[in-house]
């Protein structure tokens, strides 16, 4: 019996070799006569790689074709550096101007600062030649250890400064923001699930908590994802030791559960996490363990939909294919994956499709395509089949938009008067706010302010058509003109902290601690966790009271 299945097992190994190895032969014959007998040279390398992209749009949307070069790029955030010189820059008015010097980084190390103008790079001039920005990226970024030379114009120095940077590692950060909402709320932006996801957060949280943060909101909006073990670590720090937090499976991929362990540093603490449509993958797999095992708030609108697990395998020409080899499932069972049966061109024109059909603005129009129903740890009812619907929905805001807006946004007016106004300014502001919370308190964009912006922006023929009405704009303009203000004269962080207050997402989550809805969505507060465990002792205590009775 034995001999006969590894007889029938053999032959399927070799019939399976057999049919492989046929249709090597006949994409190679093929791809021979192209090259020999075609009526016109062929570029069989761009011929290739365009017949590999066709055949995985058959396949699935997420399962993609990435070139050498490119594949440099795209996993750049996710390892979490690049090589290069450690500024984040942008080219205004044909110059390329330090936006930030990343701290530690080469350039913080010889003495650039922000607000320097970079004229020359090596001995090429850069100024005033018309320089791109892909062009400055060239110039600058290299391998660990080379060396470039760059002469700067700063502000108040008559002469230009010389300065030899050698090149290094630098950083890309996961974490966008983190401040203290409130004297018991902590806030922190999670921008992608990159190697170092789990471990900034984690310490992002610590942090908070050292400044008497009891309860936290995460914010997720606008997180496409990132690496799957980031999500299962990032997610054991709110969940108990032994809870599922997602599994995955496929046609030749068994089950595999990804399990919560002791180690999580907020199991307790209430918690609120924000999202968006833009909210995808590893951060739908956080989102859907918290709310299938009831442990925390969502707060937004659907997420994204993306509930398929890729892996990437290289190709001779050290180019990649990320194909897609299983589908992940949140605690209750859910595959969160929407539909792509009507082809990839609809696919990518859900979100627009969302738009349109009302979605974003009421939750009434949310379809969800599997109407199954899943139950979490409390017996909520969740759906499946597109993305994790939130547990309190927040419509798109579009009352502040207007046709002046738009414009002053196409035409780069609001970061470029910015860029203007600081380079002018900076050493004044730094002078009125040593720090961020006096900035915040103290500065306003009064009507001087703003005339000077209007001025600036019709430069860049941003004006309001005659008849337009852009009053409900204004407000909108207001804050985000300080905030990226602040970002300038700060980081990130200082950004949100300014911007936060007029984002409808923030502000409903801010509410959820204070307005009753953990209580009325059944998630268990800390305090409730509390009472039930001095229950739970005081039980205990009577039990063996009685037991000391009876003897």
């Amino acid at each position: 019996m034995k001999k006969l299945v590894v007889t029938s097992y053999l032959l399927i190994l070799t019939s399976f070799f057999a049919h492989a190895q046929l249709y090597q032969q006949k994409m190679g014959t093929f791809l021979n006569l192209l090259d020999n007998y075609y009526v016109k040279n062929v570029n069989i390398d761009s011929l290739v790689e365009y017949g590999i992209k066709q055949m995985l749009k058959q396949l699935d949307p997420h399962s993609v074709y990435i070139n050498a070069e490119e594949l440099k790029k795209a996993n750049e955030p996710l390892i979490g550096n690049f090589e290069g010189v450690g500024i984040q820059f942008q080219v205004f008015e044909d110059t390329i101007r330090v936006i930030h010097v990343i701290n530690g980084g080469p350039s913080q190390k010889v003495g650039i600062q922000d607000g320097d103008k970079i004229i020359y790079v090596d001995t090429t001039l850069v100024a005033g030649i018309g320089i791109k920005n892909d062009d400055v990226i060239k110039m600058l970024r290299g391998e660990k250890g080379t060396k470039v030379s760059v002469k700067i114009k700063r502000s108040d120095e008559p002469d230009l400064l010389t300065f030899e940077i050698i090149r290094d590692k630098i950083p890309i950060y996961a974490i966008g923001a983190q401040y203290m909402a409130t004297p018991n709320i902590g806030y922190v932006k999670l921008e992608r699930f990159s190697s170092t996801a789990f471990e900034e957060t984690r310490t992002a949280i610590d942090s908070l908590k050292k400044c008497g943060a009891k309860k936290i909101i995460l914010d997720l909006t606008g997180n496409g994802g990132g690496y799957l073990n980031e999500a299962h670590a990032l997610a054991d720090l709110f969940l108990s030791a032994g809870k599922l937090v997602v599994y995955s499976e496929g046609r030749s991929q068994p089950r595999s559960d990804l399990i919560a362990t002791n180690s999580g540093d907020f199991e307790s603490g209430e918690l609120v996490i924000m999202v968006d449509q833009n909210t995808a993958s590893a951060s739908e797999i956080v989102s859907g363990a918290v709310q299938d095992w009831d442990r925390g708030l969502i707060v937004g609108r659907r997420t994204f939909g993306k509930g398929l697990v890729q892996k990437g395998y290289m190709l001779p020409d050290m180019s990649a294919v990320r194909l897609t080899i299983a589908h992940y499932y949140t605690p209750s069972g859910r595959n969160i994956q929407k539909s792509y049966s009507k082809g990839y061109e609809q696919y990518e024109e859900d979100l627009e499709d969302r738009y349109k059909s009302g979605e974003l603005f009421d939750s009434t129009k949310i379809k969800i395509i599997d109407s199954t129903k899943y139950y979490t740890h409390n017996k909520r009812i969740v759906y499946g089949g597109g993305g994790i619907t939130p547990d309190i929905f927040v419509g798109l805001d579009t009352s502040w938009s207007s046709k002046f807006y738009g414009k002053l946004v196409r035409t780069g007016s609001i970061n470029q008067f910015i860029l203007s106004y600081v380079d002018k300014n900076r050493n004044n502001l730094e002078k009125l706010y040593p720090t961020l919370d006096k900035f915040i308190a103290g500065f306003n964009t009064d009507s001087t302010f703003m005339n000077d912006f209007y001025a600036f922006a019709k430069t860049k023929n941003a004006v309001p058509d005659s008849a337009e009405n852009y009053a409900n704009s204004i407000p909108m303009l207001q804050v985000q003109l300080k905030g990226i203000l602040a970002q300038n004269l700060w980081n990130s962080s200082a950004y949100y902290q300014v911007t936060n207050p007029l984002n409808p997402i923030f502000v409903r989550a801010l509410q959820a601690f204070t307005d009753g809805s953990f209580k009325e969505h059944n998630i268990e507060t800390f305090e409730q966790k509390q009472t039930a465990s001095n229950a739970s002792i005081k039980r205990k205590i009577k039990m063996k009271t009685k037991k000391r009775n009876i003897k």
